[in-house]
């Protein structure tokens, strides 16, 4: 039997699973990433979202996260969609969003990943989807399933960038092939910095998260920008700009996760209906969606904000 028999079968039942990649990597803590993220902090890019500077060591180190960890299991999942919104003139939402929240969606697969793995060999183990300390794309490019991008998102070279990381910590070591390194496949392309409508990618790799338009729409409590009134190209929820312009997304192929898919009628909604919205709507669209991030008083903020800018 392999040394790398258990690696090979994890990365099988990743793809039975639906996962688009699986890389796996030694946990350990990430000097290369922490000058840049202390940096990022002390420059206050991250704007109000505090949480970003709470727990750093264990953002820097998962094996203060999860006691025991010993391998990262890291995974993708494509939510590249087949259709989008149908009315050029309508609030435009993330594609991430058109569908069940990821976090549901990506925790259940990941904890049956977790059973598999048991079933094999004794371990404990946790899923991680985009709601702890962790540093999803450091962790995803050490394992070799692509390389950050001048809009500090995860590029494949494979499937470009429509997709969610994940991770699954275990007590265990997992023998596995030392994870290729990607290099840096941007070159001198800067169609994501030239796109941004407010400016947010200060610098390659560097995002000012106080201008990005999903920070204003989705994280920022209380009143939007006013400096960037009439900047938003009518996003109401997100943003996929920097991916939308981006060359490796030429790549990207429609997912086949049947709980991301649109809900019913969301991407034939005209401008006017989404402007007159009214909460049992809100409601029934988007039911254990991400939207319910911002929350309906959120979108109502957001579409104001968007209606406001092209008076």
């Amino acid at each position: 039997m392999s040394d790398y028999h258990l690696a090979e079968r994890i990365k099988e039942k990743s793809r039975e699973l639906g996962f688009l990649d699986c890389g796996i990597v030694t946990a350990g803590f990430l000097a290369e990433e922490e000058a840049h993220f202390r940096e990022w902090l002390a420059r206050d890019l991250h704007g109000e979202m505090s949480y970003m500077a709470r727990n750093i060591e264990k953002r820097l180190d998962p094996t203060l996260l999860h006691e025991g960890t010993r391998t990262i299991i890291v995974v993708l999942q494509n939510y590249y969609p087949s259709e989008t919104q149908k009315d050029p003139e309508a609030p435009v939402i993330s594609k991430y969003a058109y569908g069940t929240d990821y976090h549901f969606v990506m925790k259940e697969k990941l904890n049956d990943l977790l059973r598999f793995i048991q079933g094999i060999t004794p371990c404990t183990g946790r899923p991680f989807v985009d709601s702890a300390p962790v540093l999803d794309r450091a962790w995803a490019r050490k394992a070799g399933l692509g390389w950050v991008g001048k809009n500090a998102n995860l590029i494949s070279l494979q499937h470009g960038s429509f997709f969610f990381i994940g991770e699954l910590m275990v007590d265990i070591y997992i023998p596995h092939p030392e994870p290729e390194s990607i290099r840096d496949h941007c070159g001198r392309c800067t169609r994501c910095i030239d796109a941004c409508p407010t400016g947010a990618i200060v610098s390659d790799r560097v995002i000012d998260a106080r201008k990005c338009i999903s920070y204003q729409t989705i994280e920022l409590r209380g009143d939007l920008d006013e400096s960037l009134k009439g900047r938003f190209e009518n996003r109401v929820f997100g943003c996929d700009i920097c991916q939308d312009v981006c060359p490796w997304n030429l790549k990207s192929s429609p997912h086949k996760e049947p709980a991301l898919e649109p809900r019913q009628g969301l991407l034939e909604m005209l401008a006017e209906e989404w402007h007159s919205m009214e909460k049992s709507r809100f409601n029934s669209l988007f039911k254990s969606s991400a939207v319910q991030r911002t929350g309906y008083k959120g979108l109502l903020r957001n579409l104001k904000f968007i209606r406001d800018g092209h008076d």
